[in-house]
Formats: C-alpha cells, sequence, structure tokens
C-alpha cells in the first residue's frame, strides 16, 4: 500500500508542475508538443524533417530527453535551432519539473512551437504530464503491428500516432489494419489522428506537418501572418 501512495503523490505532485507549465506556455503563446515512443522508432529523425518543413515560418525550440549522452541535441543544435538537453542519468522518461528547469534556458517569447522528445520507453512517459499541448507517440514498422496491444498505455494517451518506416512495410509484413484496429481500440478519441510517414524517403510527412500547422493556427491564431492561413503543401523531405 505504500507503494500506490507514494506514486500517487507523486504523479499529483507532477500534474501540479504540470499545469504551472501549461500556464506558461500558454501566456507565451508556445504549442508544445510531447514526442513519445521507444527507442529507434525515428523520434529525431522526425524532429529533424519538421523543422526543416517548417523552420522558416516558425520559430522553433527542442527539449531532448535521453538517459545519457547529448547525440541528439548535437543534431537538433546543427540545424540552428535552440535545444536544451536533460540526461536523466537512469528515470525511464521525463518530467515536469525537468521541463519546467529545461525553460529558464529559453526565450519563450522568441518560441512558437516547442518539442520536446522524450526518452525512448513505451510505458512510462505515458504516465507524466508535462503540460504539452498534443501528445504524439511516434511507432515504427520494425517494431511491428501488435504495439498497441502490447502497450495501451502509451497509445491511449496519443492525440497522434505516426506510423514511422513505411517503406519497410514488405520486408516486416507489418499489417497496417491490425496495427490501426488495435489502436482504434485502445484509444477511443474521434479527434485521434494517425499518419503513414517514412523519415527516409520523406512519404506522407507534409501530412503531418499540415496537422501541425492547422492546430497552431488553432491555438494561436496570431500565427496566420506567420505561415498563412492554409495548409502547408508538398512540405515532406
Amino acid at each position: 500500500m505504500k507503494v500506490i501512495t507514494i506514486a500517487v503523490s507523486v504523479l499529483r505532485e507532477n500534474d501540479r508542475i504540470a499545469d504551472e507549465n501549461r500556464i506558461v506556455f500558454s501566456d507565451n503563446h508556445v504549442f508544445v508538443v510531447n514526442i513519445m515512443g521507444s527507442p529507434g522508432a525515428g523520434k529525431t529523425s522526425l524532429l529533424l524533417k519538421t523543422i526543416e518543413a517548417l523552420r522558416q515560418e516558425v520559430r522553433i525550440g527542442v527539449i531532448e530527453g535521453d538517459i545519457a549522452t547529448s547525440h541528439d541535441a548535437e543534431l537538433i543544435h546543427a540545424t540552428g535551432v535552440p535545444v536544451v538537453q536533460i540526461n536523466t542519468q537512469g528515470a525511464c522518461h521525463l518530467d515536469a519539473m525537468m521541463i519546467k528547469t529545461a525553460l529558464t534556458h529559453f526565450d519563450l517569447a522568441e518560441i512558437d512551437l516547442l518539442f520536446i522528445e522524450n526518452v525512448g520507453n513505451l510505458v512510462c512517459p505515458a504516465g507524466f504530464r508535462l503540460g504539452e499541448s498534443a501528445r504524439v507517440v511516434v511507432s515504427s514498422v520494425p517494431e511491428g503491428d501488435d504495439k498497441p496491444k502490447k502497450y495501451p498505455g502509451m497509445f491511449r494517451v496519443a492525440d497522434v500516432v505516426l506510423l514511422n518506416k513505411i517503406d519497410l512495410l514488405d520486408v516486416f509484413g507489418f499489417n497496417i489494419s491490425i496495427f490501426k484496429g488495435d489502436m482504434l481500440q485502445t484509444n477511443h478519441s474521434a479527434m485521434i489522428e494517425i499518419f503513414e510517414v517514412s523519415c527516409r524517403t520523406g512519404e506522407g510527412l507534409s501530412g503531418w506537418v499540415d496537422w501541425l500547422k492547422k492546430v497552431m493556427l488553432a491555438a494561436n491564431p496570431l500565427l496566420t501572418a506567420d505561415i498563412g492561413s492554409e495548409p502547408l503543401t508538398g512540405s515532406g523531405r
């Protein structure tokens, strides 16, 4: 019983700080995307492609979460986008306090879109709110089509699911119908978006970028002058 009580207490405190983060983001008109998924799913590749598609029209910042190293943050830094690395030193997820601390290294008045790349894990990140505007789960074909059934908690909290590496569908015998069916049984939201993409070939990425632009404009109409009122087209690289 003590373990359950402690867990509830930790989550309650995390939610309190996440609410504080959300207010900070709202006050600064920053749209925040929490990108989750297993190691190797393609989270960083997706970030790099998205930055490439939007950086001329949207001011972007990135928080990189990893257990160790700054490898992914260095890739982001090379694009010229401001990035802060969080090394959790063993923790399997980011939490709201980590994000609150990282925010002190940004000028939020100079950011429209903040990506948070969570630690590679299909369990822990789902339970910790960060103050984000949207939760995105990146899954990949080599992982298998059974992930929504095996890790329902992660897919249940998703606003968007990107199935990456679709150029490998035939190689791995991946069944998209099974994947989507299990996912929709897990996540009952009528608003959930599913995109089939390949960060290697660029296939399907324009749909993801168009969705991102649409929800940003809905959250902050002032961005219209910068990125226009119509969805981007041909954004995949």
